[in-house]
């Protein structure tokens, strides 16, 4: 897949509306984890190196619209505060050495980081985000000359920072969602095999597809957490519910109170993980936040012990890697939760399509 990219592009004195990934976890007013945020920092850096004003965009969280796509004007509700990106605007600051101060920045209003870097206050504040309404993606596209997208996590909605601004303006790819797209295709047209995918979570109507994908695709197909009971359910139900099957099945049993996966599956996960020579996780084995980590924290070794070209995607698992100290030991760590699993279940994701060459 060839993407329009920055290769050959003359930022010089260009406003550039950057979308990043910026809906990032927030407790108390500080940042849990910068995993997003750094992902744009390639992109940032080659724009500012090349004398370009950059706007950077995007959403955090989901608070309930307060405007419609006629008023910029940013009164945040009580409800709505936690939503303010002002952490992330700090975040910045701190990162370049500056103090963010509010301003407004066409009709909206934001943050100036410094001379050339700007940050505009939550997207999603504003009905016409969601709604992709084209007068507020021509009110944001107002703002520059170039459009960016950087943020592969938010690739799979419509919203209109992602697919409404780039029709007004030339519109690329940033270095990261280009490297994401690189490693996920390769990962699908020719991977090192064995295939191993690992699929857990809570949310079967989410996993089900790449389910299914990955039964005709991987070689060895692992299925834990919550997912691996809803399966069995379904295939009690309707034992075709997964069609033609090429790979390895193997769905975990679980503890008694349901909560993690059983010792010994998670002892046949590790067999099977260590043959593997690229290896898909998106998905914790148990319910970690209660202590049941067992499960995912032996699957989690294994993998980063292992010589296999490891993916790993999805906000909890990643952020359970990281705090397991072991993140570092893994080949690729993609941004994308949702995304991640639209893209390997072979959907096309419209952030994506509009950025094709």
């Amino acid at each position: 897949m060839h993407l329009n990219n920055l290769k050959n592009i003359d930022f010089n004195e260009k406003k550039v509306l950057l979308r990043a990934d910026l809906d990032v976890p927030i407790i108390n007013g500080q940042i849990e984890d910068d995993l997003r945020l750094k992902a744009c920092l390639d992109t940032l850096n080659v724009l500012f190196n090349s004398k370009a004003t950059v706007i950077v965009v995007g959403h955090l969280g989901r608070p309930k619209p307060q405007f419609q796509s006629s008023n910029f004007k940013v009164q945040i509700s009580k409800e709505n505060k936690k939503f303010s990106l002002a952490p992330v605007a700090e975040w910045f600051g701190k990162l370049y050495q500056s103090t963010p101060t509010k301003e407004n920045i066409g009709q909206f209003e934001g943050w100036k980081i410094k001379n050339d870097f700007f940050i505009l206050e939550n997207l999603r504040f504003y009905e016409g985000e969601k709604k992709n309404e084209s007068e507020f993606s021509k009110k944001l596209a107002s703002l520059a000359d170039i459009y960016v997208n950087d943020a592969f996590g938010d690739s799979h909605r419509f919203d209109a920072s992602i697919v409404g601004v780039p029709a007004f303006l030339p519109h690329f790819a940033g270095f990261h969602l280009e490297k994401e797209v690189e490693v996920l295709s390769r990962a699908l047209e020719n991977p090192k095999r064995p295939l191993v995918v690992l699929i857990g979570g809570a949310k079967i109507e989410t996993k089900l597809p790449l389910v299914k994908k990955m039964s005709l695709f991987a070689d060895h197909l692992l299925v834990g957490g919550l997912v691996s009971l809803e399966l069995k359910n379904l295939l009690e139900q309707n034992p075709n519910v997964l069609g033609e099957r090429k790979a390895n099945l193997l769905i975990a049993d679980s503890i008694e109170n349901k909560k993690d996966i059983s010792k010994e599956s998670a002892k046949k996960f590790t067999e099977v993980l260590r043959i593997g020579e690229t290896v898909i996780w998106n998905g914790l084995m148990g319910i970690v936040e209660e202590c049941f980590e067992e499960g995912t924290r032996m699957v989690a070794k294994a993998i980063a012990d292992s010589n296999a070209y490891s993916i790993v995607g999805g906000g909890d698992t990643v952020c359970y890697l990281k705090n397991l100290g072991i993140i570092n030991k893994l080949s690729f760590v993609s941004t994308g939760g949702g995304a991640m699993l639209e893209f390997l279940s072979g959907e096309k994701l419209p952030g994506i399509e509009i950025l094709k060459e």
